[in-house]
């Protein structure tokens, strides 16, 4: 009986090692760690990016916390810390990482990251990876500018905020995915802005307190900046708001399955 056409290949396969260097894709590991090394690199270098992610809270913490704009009990830091941290973290999660992903897709760097064995989801959790690190570096240090204002946080409100900040930069990071990987580079620049302001603005609503109608303070825990807030806020001072967990997990989740399903590289 004659071999088939794959006996032969099979009977002409050199034995491993024949040849060197012998080129195979990295441990999944290795790749995700080079990744995230460069992602955050991209990030710190980028002047508007540190702008976004770490003079305008700074400012914000400063100024809303020494200046007697309205009345945000005494002392005044304990209101304005998790309003700042929101905006922090939004700033880095969402909006400059739907930018980033946005005009990496326009010059075609996530089509060259594509023809690489860095996998979909390399990518993402490489990005994603870099948030982390920027988010974690900002809360360090808008805590200590904080605790140098009068900031004294429990260590449970330490816990649950940290928590609390984990779920909510998963995310607004989804969240920039979603909008980064499928809308072109000039819109998306357009509508990550727009949609800051609008967050920002339904945040500061679940700080209003009593002057807040019910209605609208409840519409407001259901918008992602909102749920994240009021979480955080609770988080902060040692107690848990199932609710706004509940509907920080939901918005999470659903733009993650969307963002893994519609991403596109180009």
């Amino acid at each position: 009986m004659s071999m088939s056409h794959t006996d032969r290949l099979a009977d002409n396969r050199f034995t491993p090692g024949t040849f060197t260097p012998n080129p195979r894709p990295a441990a999944p590991l290795p790749m995700l760690a080079a990744q995230t090394k460069l992602e955050l690199t991209l990030l710190l270098r980028n002047g508007e990016q540190l702008l976004l992610t770490m003079f305008i809270p700074i400012t914000l913490l400063i100024g809303l916390t020494l200046l007697p704009f309205g009345d945000l009990g005494d002392p005044r830091v304990n209101r304005v810390m998790p309003a700042v941290m929101m905006v922090a973290v939004m700033s880095t999660g969402f909006t400059g990482q739907a930018i980033a992903v946005g005009f990496d897709r326009r010059y075609g760097a996530l089509k060259r990251l594509g023809a690489t064995p860095l996998p979909r989801w390399g990518i993402i959790a490489g990005k994603s990876a870099a948030v982390v690190i920027v988010v974690a570096l900002q809360m360090v240090l808008l805590g200590a500018i904080g605790v140098a204002l009068g900031w004294r946080p429990s260590a449970l409100g330490l816990l649950l905020g940290a928590v609390v900040i984990a779920l909510g930069t998963a995310m607004f990071v989804a969240l920039g995915l979603l909008l980064g990987g499928t809308l072109r580079a000039e819109i998306v620049l357009a509508l990550a802005n727009v949609l800051w302001f609008v967050m920002a603005g339904v945040g500061s609503v679940v700080f209003g307190g009593d002057s807040i109608p019910g209605p609208l303070h409840t519409a407001a825990r259901l918008i992602p900046s909102g749920a994240f807030a009021e979480a955080l806020d609770h988080a902060l001072t040692g107690s848990v708001d199932p609710f706004a967990l509940a509907v920080m997990a939901v918005w999470g989740a659903g733009a993650a399955w969307l963002a893994t399903r519609t991403f596109k590289f180009t």
